[in-house]
């Protein structure tokens, strides 16, 4: 073999090494900032069939963990179980697995752990029914994970002619969007999800329709004492109610933005209209717009609900001024 050949062989070996490397790491308790021992940790590969299990094992008396079957090609997801709530890291395809830190929590069922600091709701009359999307967006705990399976860990109250309440869509801080069951409970209208908050961010994206009567009128409540409430129509629209105060257009797509006044309100809606995409233009920024078109149940969900945000962003800062008067 000549000198530079084995030079070129060596120099593959250590660019596919990598590949082939072990995946290994620290469980840390972040309520207690140690290293979490006898915690149970997994290896997962997503696939199209499913997620498959490559590996499964518990943390040593330092938190440590590892595996060593890491050939397997595309991501992996390795998931520590903590106090019964599932903690995932991604580790993508060429990313470094080893020296990975994953965080768990210690897991509370105390009420008012996690709170609501912003919730909306979004109405699209059309001449059949009105799709109403609404978004809770709760704030968890820094150090410690909200877990009440029985009760849930979200509540949202949706009015009895409601109809298409299958699932809720729940976005984690830094995870992939997931579909959880709407529970009833024993209280009239009150549904539930079982599904832990944990420390940050985590919205629950709720859809649902409401058949058109004359005139059309929306009843809800809110069953959370915190968080600031605010109600969405789109352009051609209006909403009259003493529960609501308008605190001013978005500029771009002209919606209008309400705040919700009052625990329990009854909206008239007059108008049809819906929050869409526009297609066509040749000025179009890919930024949503409104238009006045016959709803269609959930098309766009994701970037609606996006939009809605950046309304209620908009209403926040137009309820300080406000305020500051």
């Amino acid at each position: 073999m000549r000198k530079g050949d084995g030079v070129k062989l060596l120099l593959s070996l250590l660019v596919i090494a990598p590949a082939f490397a072990g995946i290994d790491g620290v469980i840390v308790n972040g309520t207690t900032g140690q290293p979490q021992a006898n915690t149970v940790v997994m290896l997962i590969q997503p696939t199209q069939a499913g997620m498959q299990t490559l590996g499964t094992t518990k943390t040593d008396a330092q938190g440590k963990f590892s595996f060593d079957n890491n050939d397997a090609q595309g991501p992996r997801l390795i998931q520590a179980i903590f106090q019964g709530v599932q903690y995932n890291r991604m580790v993508p395809p060429g990313m470094p697995s080893t020296g990975l830190q994953i965080p768990v929590y210690a897991s509370t069922n105390k009420a008012g752990t996690a709170k609501v600091s912003q919730h909306f709701i979004v109405l699209q009359p059309g001449e059949k029914e009105m799709t109403v999307s609404e978004g809770l967006l709760y704030m968890g705990d820094p150090s410690l994970t909200y877990n009440d399976p029985v009760n849930g860990s979200v509540r949202f109250y949706v009015p009895p002619e409601a109809t298409g309440l299958t699932s809720v869509t729940v976005n984690p801080a830094g995870g992939m969007p997931i579909q959880r069951p709407a529970l009833k409970t024993k209280e009239p209208g009150i549904y539930k999800v079982d599904y832990p908050v944990r420390p940050g961010e985590t919205r629950f994206d709720v859809n649902y329709a409401i058949p058109t009567t004359s005139p059309m009128v929306f009843n809800d409540k809110l069953i959370y004492p915190e968080g600031s409430s605010n109600l969405v129509v789109p352009s051609g629209v209006t909403a009259k109610s003493d529960d609501l105060e308008l605190v001013g257009q978005e500029p771009k797509t002209q919606a209008s933005i309400y705040r919700i006044k009052n625990a329990s309100f009854k909206v008239e809606v007059d108008g049809t209209g819906s929050l869409q995409q526009s297609e066509g233009s040749a000025d179009d920024s890919g930024q949503p717009q409104v238009q006045e078109v016959k709803p269609r149940i959930y098309e766009s969900l994701y970037w609606i609900l996006g939009m809605a945000f950046a309304i209620l962003g908009l209403g926040s800062v137009l309820l300080a001024k406000n305020a500051a008067k």
